[in-house]
């Protein structure tokens, strides 16, 4: 198969690049228009991931127009499909003729977008996926650590498996349970990482005391849990964990409810990051937890535009009519990051140029400072990973009952984010 680079030098030593109207590298060389390819899930049952994009790149485009930058964004919508993703990357790397993708959103969207990049020779920078399954999920044989390599055009940004344990049991060490634990891990790259029996959540919480239930992997869009809910109230599970889509957290909670099981805590990631979640809920939303990347009291501001988190947040609800969510800075920091890495690549036409480019990054972006090259993360993963912060968060019922907010109430990971109270029971 013959890649986009060496289809882009054989074009180019030809002769016929220069008549190959779409290619536009001459423009390119002339500080011309900068196409930048997004991928997120903005339809299925991972769209709220994507519920912020139009907001952020119609903001990112005005921003860039006044500063004088000439971008174009194409969006691509991975419909909650890995195929789709893999699918939509593969347009815009030989159709739309991109820079530089960037992807959001779930192993489900990152990882066949980001395979797909490295395979074509084209730089990619993704987010909002834990790095476990980011990285070791893209290994020819992920169960052998001694093969994995890092990639050349691949870069990632986020925190990983390590920081959301130590968050978790921070939270649930400020409540007295018994220390027994339902793992709800369903059959995908987030499921299958946090249930792993070596990087997941057993080895840790063993070590730390606690006992984990696990029933094993369900499918996605589960619509019965009961076999959960009877093992965790077997095992008298007083605390509940896991890693779900928005869909499956609202039937597994309201079937947990009518099957009378009621766990003390219940810390779960990715559905409950988003407040349309708990407000589907009614009142049961109530002291629910997760974790929290990006709320607006972070003490950051974006590169771009230096608004800061609050800033942000509030332009997105009076845009939007909506509260703010969590995906908002970390898609607003992809853009920033495309920028300051434009910037320095000598060649924005060169993906090799702008993939090196990337790995020098260092920049204090909308959710925290970003750097690859992290001395701190495992040796094979330092070179495409950064690591962002990471908090707890706790779901709370506003007076009157009318919506929630979510307060930050585990912050010993990231000490600089402030906290605005401490955990609850749920009941």
């Amino acid at each position: 198969m013959t890649t986009r680079r060496e289809f882009l030098k054989q074009t180019a030593a030809t002769g016929v690049l220069a008549a190959t109207s779409g290619l536009a590298l001459p423009a390119l060389a002339q500080k011309s228009s900068i196409k930048l390819g997004y991928v997120s899930p903005q339809t299925g049952p991972l769209a709220a991931f994507g519920e912020a994009d139009k907001f952020v790149i119609e903001n990112f485009l005005a921003t860039t127009k006044k500063m004088g930058l000439d971008y174009e964004v194409v969006v691509k919508d991975s419909q909650s499909n890995p195929n789709r993703a893999a699918e939509v990357t593969k347009e815009l790397i030989v159709t739309d003729e991109v820079n530089l993708v960037l992807v959001s959103s779930t192993p489900e969207t990152t990882n066949p977008v980001s395979t797909t990049c490295e395979a074509e020779e084209m730089p990619c920078i993704s987010t909002v996926a834990p790095w476990q399954p980011w990285f070791i999920g893209q290994q020819a044989n992920p169960g052998a650590p001694n093969s994995w390599k890092p990639f050349n055009f691949a870069y990632h940004f986020f925190w990983g498996l390590e920081d959301i344990i130590a968050v978790f049991t921070g939270m649930w060490g400020q409540v007295e349970t018994n220390k027994k634990v339902g793992g709800l891990f369903p059959n995908d790259g987030d499921g299958n990482a946090w249930g792993d029996k070596v990087v997941g959540f057993p080895p840790v919480l063993e070590k730390l005391g606690y006992t984990l239930t696990d029933p094993g992997r369900f499918q996605n869009l589960s619509d019965d849990f009961s076999a959960q809910i009877n093992a965790f109230k077997q095992a008298n599970a007083e605390i509940v964990t896991g890693v779900v889509i928005p869909p499956d957290l609202t039937t597994f909670w309201n079937q947990a409810k009518q099957q009378g099981f009621k766990p003390k805590v219940a810390s779960v990631g990715k559905a409950l990051l988003f407040p349309q979640t708990v407000e589907s809920l009614g009142d049961a939303g109530h002291n629910l937890s997760t974790e929290v990347w990006w709320t607006p009291s972070h003490p950051f501001k974006s590169s771009l535009t230096g608004e800061t988190a609050a800033q942000v947040a509030d332009a997105f609800t009076k845009a939007t009519g909506r509260p703010w969510t969590q995906p908002i800075g970390f898609a607003h920091a992809l853009f920033e990051l495309a920028v300051d890495v434009m910037k320095r690549a000598e060649d924005p036409s060169d993906g090799e140029t702008v993939a090196k480019v990337i790995g020098e990054t260092k920049l204090d972006t909308l959710v925290g400072p970003i750097a690859w090259g992290d001395e701190s993360l495992p040796p094979f993963a330092q070179k495409n990973v950064a690591k962002t912060p990471l908090v707890g968060g706790q779901w709370r019922l506003k007076q009157g009952g009318k919506g929630y907010d979510l307060v930050i109430v585990e912050n010993a990971t990231a000490p600089n984010i402030p906290t605005g109270g401490k955990m609850e029971p749920i009941a």
